[in-house]
């Protein structure tokens, strides 16, 4: 099976739980010319009137200088890696029973698909888990 696996930094900002929390942070980054290829928001449960937007990837000083501004930063607990290749059925499954025969837990899980073709952003628990999973995938 042919991957593209790589390391990715997941930038992180919190919003405001109001309709256009999430309009304002995203609008801050495409004025800057940010070409993100992921995001993830929701409510966070435990401050209320608050969530939370993770984005990937920031790119060039204009772009990661607007995100600070707008109250993004890297997220360093959360190690992420994304995984991408040729649609077929079962592959989550599939990627993650060699993750889990590997030893490798995995924190989360984005992925959808698009055409053919499918895109997986897998969270970890350590940059050590990162590396092993990207090796280990990248064997498959």
């Amino acid at each position: 099976m042919e991957l593209s696996v790589e390391r990715v930094e997941v930038w992180a900002a919190t919003i405001d739980d109001k309709p256009g929390g999430l309009a304002k942070v995203l609008s801050v980054l495409r004025d800057a010319g940010a070409d993100l290829q992921f995001i993830v928001a929701r409510r966070t449960p435990e401050a209320s009137g608050k969530g939370v937007v993770f984005v990937a990837p920031l790119q060039g000083d204009t772009a990661t200088r607007a995100a600070t501004q707008a109250g993004f930063s890297v997220t360093p607990s959360l190690h992420s890696i994304r995984v991408m290749g040729l649609d077929q059925l079962g592959i989550i499954a599939q990627l993650s029973q060699m993750l889990a025969d590997g030893g490798i837990n995995l924190r989360g899980v984005s992925a959808a698909v698009l055409g053919t073709q499918f895109i997986a952003y897998l969270a970890l628990d350590s940059l050590d888990d990162a590396e092993k999973a990207i090796d280990l995938l990248q064997r498959a």
